[in-house]
């Protein structure tokens, strides 16, 4: 090859090393007096036309003397091009200018010296590139360009950890949302668009040159200040403090405007996107590439930061930092006060000061004030709030058709289907609706159809749902100082508690005492028994798991006086528990109905009640039953998609992991600190029962203080329980180690400070 180039040079070449390389071969020419970049090409007419196009904007830019950037040179037969065979193989080449200089990437991005004089050369640059005009540019779609983020879904299906697909899912579907609809609004420009940390050179702790056009494009001209944050931050971990820096400086030689700064949150997580997902299929088609991966790690711990982080608080932070007016919102207690303007106190809040929230991702809710909140609380959002899978399936079939059962559609099959392939055989009918109340209801009005008997039989402390109905059989609500009491129809029988209850050998002895008791009040009740309902981790009792052993024998007493067996599974199912998809499996049992809710929309309002064959044979007999929404086709669709994506991202698993590690570590807690009782659950269904020092005494205060210190240091979780003295944490299945030691640490210092006070 050096005697090929040597003859379209004037001067000898002394030698050529070569240089790394994204997608071209790039080599250092040396002379006797000179230094060159010689970038070489596979030949095309596009690759051709681009090069073409890159050298009109580094001429353009030797008309500013800002900052050093490449020039073309002129091969000795007048051309800045040339089309030449090297290895049999046709190339373009081209000379540029040699620029001398330390590249950034070779010191420690941390000056704010080094950091300002970024941020001042970028926007230089930008200003000197404002008014170039290129209709080749604005008319490329390239997958690069930010303003086309959509073209790298092709590659998410190349990215191999399912955490990760789901992040960048998500961040496109962001960018969609929150910047797309204001491309309008934003600026416009030739950029350089990868302003990263080996394209651009130092001297003296300021920048001195920028080289390596050939990512030019026309696009969003914050994408410049973008990009130049990632590459001059990931190194760090203190992404927004650094930012600042470059940020400011930036902005005194460029203003930026409010539109700019709100997106700039969406365009870094979108650059980033775009690396990622670059790299992933680089791996599968050329692996061999090293220069791909070179950011990728940096890259994905950037991203995660910002899934953690408040895309308001990213904002407010720069606009307080330009001196830019933040909006002016109300306090908690006007937002409360506002609120109870329209609705009743009875609906009650979460905390002594409740969250304001303004949206939610994952295992994170945002407030209005620029707050993150780590969600070990919420059991409804089962696969993350805001899935991107679960979202995508809502709003498409939105667009496409929402109706009720009356009429015949496919994803009401499709659904149906796939829901009953997680039951055994004997499980072959639902029902769909739209709560758990509302499930739990009609499953009760199928018992009483199916047998012809009244009497309902409920467990200690059960909860139920919201309706008369369920009102009526759910001891939480009708056993309350405030309640109705207990119905003449409803048969309730104790809770199986091993902790505090009478029996407390969990061996299975425990169980068959419970259920001896349980059998008893069967055959004392005056009436035949309609139906048995259970939850198998009875929430509001202070997530009391069922003593082992103990539903066998209450369920064959109760189909022995022809009554049928409901399992209430709105909390505990869809792989919560961990070890099984329902809770009933725990117990080696088949309910003949088994109630769901909650999860099952991942937030989206929707429930179901599944039984056999037989008792809906005998519910088809009475009056037509028709519920407006239940199964419409919009839920079916939000439902697929949840079921498929526990499947995908192997939840269920993770669950097991991810809860029995959250009891390891709540039980070293325990041994340090005697307010600590039973700790109980499976899964991510767990509760950490909180007493007086060495008692099974409930300390009611020492719980909410420490749910409510919790919530001051931006974790959720809440309190259950007779006494309200039990934590119950219900996170996403999604939640992580990392997630459960950010619990348990904070935890730890307030039960410390707790101890110390004392």
């Amino acid at each position: 090859m050096t005697t090929t180039i040597q003859s379209y040079l004037s001067e000898e070449i002394n030698s050529i090393i070569q240089l790394g390389g994204y997608d071209n071969l790039n080599y250092l020419i040396k002379t006797n007096t000179s230094k060159y970049i010689l970038k070489t090409y596979p030949y095309n007419e596009d690759t051709y036309d681009l090069l073409t196009e890159e050298n009109r904007v580094l001429t353009h830019l030797q008309n500013f003397k800002d900052t050093e950037t490449p020039h073309p040179i002129k091969f000795n037969n007048n051309e800045t091009l040339l089309n030449i065979n090297i290895n049999n193989e046709e190339r373009i080449c081209r000379l540029l200018s040699y620029i001398e200089g330390q590249f950034l990437g070779e010191t420690k991005i941390n000056s704010e010296e080094l950091l300002s004089s970024l941020g001042k050369t970028i926007a230089t640059l930008n200003n000197n590139l404002k008014k170039f005009k290129s209709y080749f540019y604005k008319s490329r779609k390239w997958e690069w360009n930010i303003e086309n983020l959509y073209l790298n879904k092709k590659y998410l299906d190349d990215i191999d950890k399912v955490e990760n697909k789901r992040v960048a899912t998500y961040f496109i579907d962001q960018f969609d949302a929150n910047v797309i609809p204001k491309a309008e609004e934003l600026r416009k420009s030739i950029i350089h668009n990868d302003i990263n940390e080996w394209n651009v050179l130092i001297k003296d702790n300021n920048i001195s040159g920028i080289i390596d056009f050939g990512d030019v494009t026309y696009s969003f001209t914050i994408n410049e200040l973008a990009i130049a944050i990632i590459y001059a931050t990931y190194n760090n971990e203190t992404y927004l403090t650094n930012a600042l820096s470059i940020i400011k400086s930036y902005h005194e030689a460029k203003p930026l405007t409010n539109i700019e700064i709100d997106s700039l949150y969406y365009i870094i997580a979108a650059r980033l996107v775009i690396s990622v997902c670059n790299s992933a299929h680089v791996r599968k088609t050329n692996p061999e590439n090293d220069h791909a991966f070179i950011s990728e790690e940096k890259a994905w711990k950037m991203l995660h930061y910002l899934v953690a982080t408040n895309p308001i608080y990213f904002s407010n932070t720069i606009k307080e930092t330009l001196g830019f007016k933040i909006k002016t919102l109300p306090n908690i207690e006007q937002v409360k006060e506002k609120r109870h303007q329209h609705l009743a106190k009875i609906l009650s809040v979460s905390y002594k000061k409740p969250i304001y929230v303004e949206k939610a991702t994952f295992q994170y809710m945002y407030d209005a004030y620029g707050n993150t909140f780590l969600d070990a609380y919420n059991n409804i959002p089962h696969v993350g709030h805001s899935h991107p899978k679960v979202v995508k399936a809502g709003q498409e079939q939105m667009a496409k058709l929402n109706t009720n059962t009356r009429y015949l559609y496919e994803i009401l099959n499709i659904y149906a289907e796939k829901l009953l392939s997680k039951f055994p055989p004997s499980l072959s009918k639902v029902f769909f609706v739209t709560s758990g109340s509302e499930a739990n209801d009609l499953a009760i009005r199928m018992a009483k159809k199916h047998t012809g008997h009244s009497n309902v039989m409920v467990v200690e402390h059960g909860y139920h749902g919201h309706t008369q109905a369920d009102i009526d059989i759910s001891d939480y609500k009708f056993n309350n100082p405030k309640g109705q009491g207990q119905k003449k129809h409803v048969v309730k029988t104790i809770i199986p508690d091993t902790y505090r209850g009478r029996f407390t050998k969990n061996d299975g002895t425990a169980g068959k005492q419970y259920a001896e008791i349980a059998i008893n009040d069967i055959k004392t009740s005056p009436n035949k028994i309609a139906a048995f309902i259970a939850e198998p981790i009875v929430g509001c009792g202070g997530q009391i798991p069922l003593a082992k052993g103990y539903l066998k024998p209450v369920y064959e007493a109760i189909r022995a006086q022809d009554g049928i067996c409901i399992s209430d599974e709105v909390q505990t199912g869809f792989g919560r528990l961990g070890d099984h998809f329902w809770g009933y499996e725990a117990e080696n049992v088949i309910p003949d109905m088994v109630v769901i809710g909650k999860p099952i929309g991942n937030g989206h309002p929707m429930a179901a009640v599944i039984c056999t064959d037989e008792i809906a044979d005998s519910f088809n007999t009475g009056v037509e039953f028709f519920t407006s929404f239940g199964g419409n086709p919009v839920s079916c669709a939000i439902g697929l998609a949840v079921l498929e994506v526990i499947e995908e991202e192997n939840l269920q698993e993770n669950a097991r992991i991810i809860g029995n590690y959250y009891k390891e570590e709540f039980a070293l807690l325990q041994k340090k600190f005697p307010c600590i009782g039973d700790i109980r659950g499976s899964g991510l269904f767990l509760g950490f029962d909180i007493i007086k020092d060495n008692t099974t005494e409930a300390d009611t205060e020492l719980a909410h203080h420490i749910k409510n210190e919790l919530r001051e240091r931006n974790i959720l979780i809440s309190t259950d329980g007779p006494a309200d003295n039990v934590l119950k944490t219900k996170p996403p299945l999604i939640f992580t180690k990392k997630d459960v030691d950010i619990v348990i640490q904070n935890t730890k210092i307030i039960l410390e400070n707790h101890y110390n006070e004392k």
